[in-house]
């Protein structure tokens, strides 16, 4: 097992906690390891760190004003791409009225942030409405589709050859990031059971990012037993 070269210090005037009680007129800059795994430090400085006034270089800051593009396509897998590498690619996508079809990703769990909107998510594992501000995580494999019942506008971050996990808590306790007691799941209601007709489906499926095209004469969504993954 490996261990990092880790103790705790502190210089100069700072707060013996992160993220508060900020020695006055100071802003905090945190640097890590590994994002939010492993250990991490929080420096302050007198001006905020963001203050530069040049850059130069490949590593300039960028903003995406997403309000610019105009067709979005009419499945998640048309959505504008602003970010990627070999571990997460980065989508924005908008959507009016239902999809009329079923999507899959095989390249990894899919993260979708609701900026914007309301509706209803139908997947293998239910039905479960949604609305701006939520998160939903959806496993590889999982065949899904959205219904908007207001213009929705959403990130989707792909977690490519990978899952969705949470870092080791340690003493901060289980209720760290988000309380589980939050958590909403999918449902097996009348929605999604009306969703179970003998009418033709398409399922797109993502791989290796390239489509196939799955078509049924059915809809095949029934009940499910396991785990949520």
């Amino acid at each position: 097992m490996r261990n990092w070269i880790s103790f705790p210090r502190l210089e100069g005037e700072a707060s013996r906690q992160a993220h508060a009680d900020f020695p006055e007129g100071a802003y905090e800059r945190e640097m890590g390891k590994e994002g939010f795994f492993g250990p991490a430090a929080h420096l302050y400085h007198r001006h905020a760190p963001t203050d530069w006034v040049g850059f130069e270089g490949p590593l300039k800051p960028r903003a995406f004003d997403t309000n610019r593009f105009a067709d979005y396509g009419p499945s998640p897998w048309d959505a504008k791409k602003l970010l990627s590498n070999a571990h997460v690619a980065v989508r924005f996508w908008s959507l009016d009225g239902a999809m009329d079809h079923l999507v899959r990703n095989g390249d990894g769990d899919e993260l979708l942030f609701i900026h914007e909107g309301s509706g209803d998510l139908y997947c293998d594992f239910g039905h479960m409405p949604y609305r701006d501000g939520d998160y939903v995580v959806l496993p590889r494999g999982s065949m899904w589709r959205l219904d908007a019942q207001s213009s929705t506008r959403l990130m989707m971050v792909e977690a490519t050859n990978s899952s969705y996990q949470l870092p080791d808590k340690g003493l901060v306790g289980p209720h760290a990031i988000f309380d589980p007691a939050i958590l909403d799941t999918p449902r097996i209601d009348d929605a999604f059971k009306a969703q179970q007709t003998e009418d033709e489906w398409r399922v797109l499926v993502k791989r290796r990012n390239q489509l196939t095209t799955i078509t049924y004469p059915f809809n095949r969504w029934m009940p499910w037993v396991g785990k949520g993954i």
